[in-house]
């Protein structure tokens, strides 16, 4: 276990790739409900954001077991305000003016079909996510603790069950529910918790792949003995 903190090689790069995770899991696959027909099961709906939603998680999960819960709490706080700035932006250029034109009165149409409810999915992501989160992230450390650090798998499978199973809820209620049927809603959120903790079950070889070679590159291991865990800051 490494004491104290200190510059890392790799973490800047892991908090890039988490926020563009985060920000493609909203504004591409969030607003759209799919269905697949599966064999003696029939029709089965999910958000298109589980193609993405999960890699989130998965880089938290990384981020807690190698550098701590501070390193993750400041990733999420900064998806948090790309999540924020991104709908800014849509909101505006939703509302200039089009220009004249057919295609310009097809393509405002879309903008506003596609980007029209994003204030609504980034305030619903932005909660659901900070709840879920962090949660996950606190779970880990703490098992982290308390199992001296093994059983990975357990840590890893334990703190997304948990943490999925706040944000799916709570996301698919705050972000559809009145736009959606409220069966359909229940059906997204709960087909969304299976997949994205399933996700989690079938990462786990890539997952102890990329947590130990983290720890030898960046000769990191740290364990939140001390951490302060509340997630209203994101100082490390």
């Amino acid at each position: 276990m490494t004491i104290g903190r200190r510059h890392h090689r790799y973490y800047d790069l892991l908090l890039t790739a988490f926020v563009v995770v985060l920000l493609c899991s909203n504004f591409i696959g969030a607003g759209k409900a799919a269905v697949i027909h599966l064999p003696y099961f029939g029709n089965f709906a999910f958000g298109g954001g589980v193609l993405f939603f999960p890699i989130a998680y998965f880089f938290g999960d990384v981020l807690t077991e190698v550098y701590g819960y501070s390193y993750d709490r400041r990733a999420v706080w900064a998806g948090f305000a790309a999540l924020a700035f991104a709908a800014i932006m849509a909101q505006i250029v939703i509302a200039l003016p089009p220009a004249p034109g057919v295609y310009m009165e097809k393509y405002q149409q879309g903008l506003e079909t596609v980007f029209g409810n994003s204030w609504r999915i980034a305030l619903a992501s932005m909660m659901a996510f900070w709840c879920g989160s962090f949660t996950n992230s606190y779970v880990l450390a703490k098992m982290k603790i308390l199992t001296k650090g093994r059983f990975l798998w357990m840590r890893t499978i334990g703190s997304t069950a948990i943490g999925e199973l706040i944000d799916s809820s709570l996301f698919y209620m705050l972000a559809f529910y009145g736009i959606w049927s409220t069966q359909q809603v229940v059906e997204v959120a709960l087909a969304q918790y299976v997949l994205k903790t399933s996700w989690e079950v079938l990462a786990t070889p890539l997952t102890y792949f990329l947590v130990n070679l983290l720890k030898r590159k960046e000769n990191e291991d740290y364990y939140d003995t001390h951490t302060n865990f509340t997630p209203f800051r994101v100082k490390v």
